[in-house]
């Protein structure tokens, strides 16, 4: 009996050291039998961690905090470098944007300037209409001005004889009379402002509109100073006082009548005593001028162009 349980000893025993001289498998049960302990220590209820468990999630966090920490700056680098870039593309497209925008507006600007003249000058040719008067007004645009000389201001036009024009010929804005024609030629004119009107040049016959059967007057002369036409020649019994406006009366050559020469301001008696004189506001004062009209009188036009053809 002896015997054979020495004998089961010393098979168990040589069976541990067979297992124990096998390496490979000694280790593989000894981390089987380790992960189920840990396995089971894991899944039980624990009100807090080990030591062992707090030493490697600090650890894990330390790690983590310095690779996320360059990780994410160099990540924001590179972000904010894109967004450096896109921010850069979408302010030269802004820019191209704007410059476009400033070139319609102002092109804009430039159309809605040019028709609200037009308009005025469509009111002003259709208001003529409805007084029947038998004149044309012919559009004519502004090439040049020579304003520097006070006492010698003229604009050319680009009309000329081709178009009718001829010497004397009165020249107007909207607002009233702006000078004569000067010098003709065959396709452009030069106009004398009516600030230059002297006696010796022409002087132009004036009445008071709505009288013009009782007032009568001689436009002579401007006075720079004051900018105001002097109004002679008016009879004492003349009906004209401040406030009335001045037109041209028709007499005395091819200056037409009713072209608004300006307003009284100002009445008083003549150097003589004889007459009196009159102080005449102009109604068209200069400004930039882009088309004017030339006034021409019943057949000038038309025999001109005749002639010149």
């Amino acid at each position: 009996m002896i015997k054979v349980t020495k004998r089961y000893y010393d098979e168990k025993v040589l069976t541990l050291f067979k297992l124990l001289g096998n390496k490979r498998l000694f280790i593989l049960m000894l981390g089987l039998i380790l992960f189920i302990a840990l396995m089971g220590f894991s899944l039980g209820s624990r009100g807090k961690l080990t030591w062992a468990e707090k030493f490697v999630h600090d650890t894990s966090s330390f790690v983590q905090q310095l690779f996320y920490r360059p990780t994410a700056a160099v990540s924001a680098f590179f972000e904010n470098v894109s967004n450096l870039s896109e921010t850069y593309e979408e302010n030269e497209r802004l820019k191209v944007a704007n410059a476009h925008y400033i070139r319609d507006k102002a092109e804009y600007n430039r159309v809605k300037a040019d028709n609200e003249r037009y308009k005025k000058l469509l009111e002003f040719t259709e208001h003529q209409k409805a007084q029947n008067r038998p004149y044309e007004y012919r559009i004519a645009q502004v090439t040049g001005l020579n304003v520097a000389d006070p006492f010698n201001q003229s604009l050319n036009i680009n009309l000329g004889s081709k178009n009718g024009v001829q010497k004397g010929m009165p020249v107007i804005a909207v607002e009233g009379v702006v000078g004569i024609i000067s010098h003709v030629s065959e396709f452009s004119s030069s106009v004398q402002l009516l600030t230059n009107i002297d006696e010796k040049s022409r002087a132009i016959a004036v009445t008071v509109q709505g009288k013009e059967n009782k007032s009568f007057g001689m436009i002579e002369s401007y006075d720079h100073s004051n900018n105001t036409f002097l109004m002679t020649r008016i009879e004492e019994n003349d009906p004209l006082e401040e406030g009335d406006v001045i037109v041209s009366s028709g007499l005395g050559g091819k200056f037409p009548a009713g072209l608004i020469i300006g307003k009284v301001i100002k009445r008083q008696v003549g150097d003589i005593g004889l007459t009196h004189t009159a102080t005449i506001e102009p109604a068209a004062t200069y400004q930039d001028w882009r088309e004017l009209f030339v006034v021409i009188p019943p057949n000038t036009g038309n025999s001109s162009q005749e002639n010149g053809q």
